[in-house]
C-alpha cells in the first residue's frame, strides 16, 4: 500500500490543514492490501462543501459496509494546497490512508452542479490520470460519476468511463462485484471489458459505447448505442423501499465546521409538487416516504452517534412529509433533556408550516424562510407554485404574532412569460409583508432580506425548451428591481448573472462541449461556482476558440420535437407529459400534486414500476395509473 507523506510544517502556510489530515471521528480506515475492491469517493469541491453532501456519506458507508471493499474520500485542494501539491509534486491523495488516487480500482465523482466541472478535470489531472477518457491504460481506475448532472452528462462524457443513472445504493454494490469478478479472473479484455460489464448494470451509462451524430448546422441530431452492452434508453435506478434503504447512521465528525454541521434525517425521496422551473422534482420522482417508526429509529441514532446538538429534517420539500406533526412532537419530547434542537429547511407557505416552525424552534429560533418564488399571482402559476397571496400573508401573519421578526423570501426571475410587472410584484410583496408586521407589531423593526436567482433551463423539465434571457437583460432586470426597493429595512441579493449563463450552456449542452471545458480549465478555471474564483471572459474566450455559439446552447428555442442531448436518459417522466406542462404553463393553469388526487399521468409509476408512498394517503378506490410510450425522436 502506498501513501503520500504529507511534511506537517508545509501544512503551516497553507489555510485550514484540518482539511487534508484525515482521521475524523467514525471515518473507516482499511487495509488496502486485504481489500480486493477499492474506490475513491470523490467531491468536486472543498471539504466544508463536500462533507456536507448526504448522498456521498450514504455511498461512503454502502461501500464500507462490505468485507470486500473499501471507500475512501477525496476532495478538492484549495487553491493554496493545489499549488503547494504541484509545486512538490504531490499526487491528489486520500484522506483516510493518504493513498494517490490513481492506486484505486474506482475513481468515482459526485456531480452535484454544473459549475464543478472544471474542478473534475483539475482533480483527475492533479491524480495523475490522463483527463480523456479515450488516453487512459489498464493501469488507470475506472472513473465514474453519479448525481443530478448526469441526467445530461454529455458535456462532460469524454472525460468519464461510466455514468450511474439515479439512486445508486443498490447499483453500486453490483459494481463492486463486477469489478471484484474481473480483477479475480486477471482483467480479460483490460479497461473496455470493465467498462461492457458496468454498461450492463440497471442504470449504466458507459459514453463510449453510443455514438453522437449533428446536423450539418452543428446542432444535435442524435445518439445510438454501437455495443450490445449499451442499453437504449438507460432508465434511472429507484429505490423502492426507503424504509428499508442503506442509511450513514455513523456520519463522520468533521475536523471544522462545515456547510451542514448537523445531523440530517431524510425523511423521504422525490416531490410531487410539480414545479415547473424544478428539475430535481421531475427527476427525483415519485414520492416515497420513509415511516415514523423508523425515522423516529434513525434520528436517535445520529445523535447518539455523532453528539450534534441539531437535527436537519431534510428532503426536497420538508414540510410536505404526510406525519411530520407528530414526528416533530416526538423528536422535540425524545431530545429535550439533550437540547437537541430541529430544524426544516424548507417550509411550505401556509400556517401549517409555521405551526411547526412554532414547535422546533423553542429550542432554537431563527428567522423565518419561505420561496414564494415569483411576485404575482400569474407568475406563480404559470411556475405551477400552487401558491396564494393569501397564503403567503396568512403564514407571515401567523409567523409575527408567534414572534418571527427576520424573513427571508426566495424568488426567480427570468422565468418564461416573465413581464416588468411581474418583477415589480416582487417588491411590492416585500413591502406589503413589512407593512402587515407593522400592522400586527406596532413596529417597523422587522428584518426582510429577498434573494432573488436567475432562471436556468434545465432538462427534463416543462421549461427545458425555453431560452434563458441574455447576461444584459438579466442585468438590467436586477438593476430594475434594485431601483424599487427603498425600504431600509428590505436587503435585496441577486445572484450573478454570467455565472447562470455558463451554468445553462453546460446544463443544455452536448458532447461538443468537452472541448470548450477543457481549454477554460487549461487557462486556469477552477472553482467557477464561486464568485472570486470566476472568470466570465475566460469562457467566452474558451467558446470562440474552439469554434462553439454559447447561445445556441443557453439562448435558442427548441424545437417540441427536436432530439435533445439526454433523450436517451429514461427518467421516466415522458416528453408528452413535459410538453403538456409547457403548455399549461402558457396557459397560467395550475396541475394538482397527484400525492392527494388522481394521477397526472407523467409516466414515472408504470414505466419505472414503483409506486408513490404517503403513510397518509387511504383511499377506497385504487390510484388511476396512465401508461405512456415514450414516442420516437424525430430524426
Amino acid at each position: 500500500m502506498n501513501r503520500v507523506t504529507i511534511d506537517p510544517v508545509w501544512l503551516m502556510h497553507i489555510q485550514k490543514p484540518a482539511r487534508y489530515i484525515g482521521g475524523e471521528w467514525n471515518s473507516v480506515v482499511k487495509n488496502h492490501d486485504e481489500i480486493p475492491v477499492k474506490v475513491a469517493l470523490a467531491f468536486p469541491d472543498v471539504y466544508e462543501v463536500a462533507m456536507s453532501h448526504l448522498g456521498l456519506k450514504i455511498i461512503y458507508s454502502v461501500l464500507n459496509a462490505r468485507e470486500d471493499a473499501l471507500a475512501e474520500r477525496v476532495y478538492a485542494p484549495w487553491v493554496d494546497m493545489e499549488a503547494m501539491m504541484r509545486e512538490k509534486h504531490i499526487p491528489l491523495f486520500s484522506l483516510e490512508n493518504k493513498c494517490p488516487v490513481k492506486d484505486f480500482d474506482v475513481l468515482g465523482f459526485t456531480m452535484p452542479y454544473e459549475m464543478c466541472y472544471t474542478n473534475i478535470l483539475n482533480m483527475i489531472d492533479m491524480a495523475g490520470i490522463p483527463v480523456w477518457a479515450k488516453d487512459r491504460t489498464d493501469e488507470d481506475p475506472l472513473v465514474v460519476a453519479g448525481g443530478p448532472c448526469v441526467y445530461n452528462a454529455e458535456p462532460v462524457a469524454d472525460f468519464f468511463d461510466v455514468f450511474f443513472i439515479g439512486e445508486s445504493e443498490e447499483a453500486i454494490g453490483e459494481m463492486v462485484d463486477i469489478v471484484k469478478a474481473w480483477k479475480a479472473e486477471g482483467k480479460p479484455g483490460g479497461r473496455k471489458e470493465a467498462i461492457r460489464r458496468l454498461a450492463q448494470i440497471d442504470g449504466c451509462y458507459a459514453p463510449s459505447l453510443y455514438e453522437v451524430s449533428y446536423y450539418e448546422n452543428g446542432v444535435f441530431r442524435s445518439i445510438r448505442p454501437i455495443d450490445e452492452a449499451a442499453q437504449f434508453p438507460v432508465k434511472k435506478r429507484v429505490i423502492r423501499d426507503v424504509d428499508h434503504v442503506h442509511i450513514d447512521d455513523k456520519p463522520i465528525l468533521p475536523h471544522i465546521e462545515i456547510v451542514h454541521d448537523r445531523a440530517v434525517l431524510e425523511m423521504f425521496r422525490g416531490c410531487s409538487r410539480g414545479c415547473r422551473f424544478c428539475q430535481a422534482g421531475m427527476i427525483y420522482r415519485p414520492v416515497r416516504e420513509k415511516s415514523e417508526e423508523r425515522l423516529q429509529e434513525i434520528a436517535d441514532t445520529l445523535i447518539k452517534n455523532t453528539g450534534y446538538n441539531e437535527i436537519s429534517l431534510m428532503s426536497l420539500s420538508s414540510a410536505d412529509y404526510s406525519c411530520l406533526p407528530e414526528l416533530v412532537d416526538h423528536l422535540l419530547e425524545n431530545f429535550k433533556d439533550k437540547r437537541v434542537s430541529v430544524s426544516l429547511p424548507s417550509l411550505r407557505v401556509d400556517s401549517f408550516s409555521i405551526d411547526i416552525a412554532k414547535k422546533i424552534q423553542q429550542v432554537r429560533k431563527s428567522g423565518l424562510t419561505l420561496a414564494p418564488e415569483a411576485g404575482t399571482q400569474r407568475m406563480r402559476d404559470v411556475i405551477n407554485k400552487g401558491v396564494t397571496e393569501e397564503d403567503i400573508m396568512g403564514a407571515c401573519a401567523n409567523a409575527f404574532k408567534n414572534g418571527w421578526k427576520k424573513v427571508k423570501l426566495y424568488f426567480m426571475m427570468g422565468l418564461p412569460t416573465e413581464t416588468d410587472e411581474d418583477l415589480k410584484g416582487i417588491a411590492d410583496l416585500a413591502n406589503r409583508i413589512h407593512e402587515l408586521y407593522h400592522e400586527i407589531k406596532g413596529r417597523y423593526d422587522l428584518r426582510i432580506t429577498v434573494s432573488v436567482s436567475s432562471f436556468v433551463p434545465k432538462p427534463f423539465t416543462p421549461f427545458q425548451w425555453m431560452p434563458q434571457c441574455s447576461v444584459e437583460e438579466i442585468e438590467r432586470k436586477q438593476q430594475y428591481l434594485k431601483s424599487l426597493f427603498t425600504n431600509r429595512h428590505i436587503k435585496y441579493a441577486y445572484h450573478d448573472a454570467k455565472t447562470g449563463y455558463i451554468e445553462a450552456v453546460l446544463a443544455r449542452g452536448d458532447r461538443k462541449l468537452s472541448s470548450a471545458i477543457y481549454t477554460a480549465w487549461k487557462k486556469g478555471c477552477t472553482y467557477d461556482s464561486w464568485t472570486e474564483f470566476f472568470h466570465f471572459d475566460v469562457w467566452m474566450d474558451s467558446f470562440r476558440e474552439c469554434g462553439i455559439d454559447p447561445d445556441e446552447y443557453a439562448a435558442r428555442i427548441r424545437d417540441f420535437y427536436e432530439c435533445e442531448p439526454w433523450d436517451h436518459i429514461d427518467s421516466g417522466v415522458t416528453k408528452d407529459y413535459l410538453l403538456k406542462e409547457w403548455r399549461m404553463a402558457e396557459k397560467g393553469i395550475l396541475t394538482h400534486d397527484c400525492r392527494h388526487q388522481a394521477c397526472n399521468g407523467c409516466g414515472v409509476c408504470p414505466i419505472l414500476d414503483v409506486n408513490l408512498l404517503d403513510h397518509k394517503v387511504e383511499s377506497k378506490e385504487p390510484k388511476r395509473v396512465f401508461t405512456y410510450r415514450q414516442p420516437k425522436a424525430r430524426e
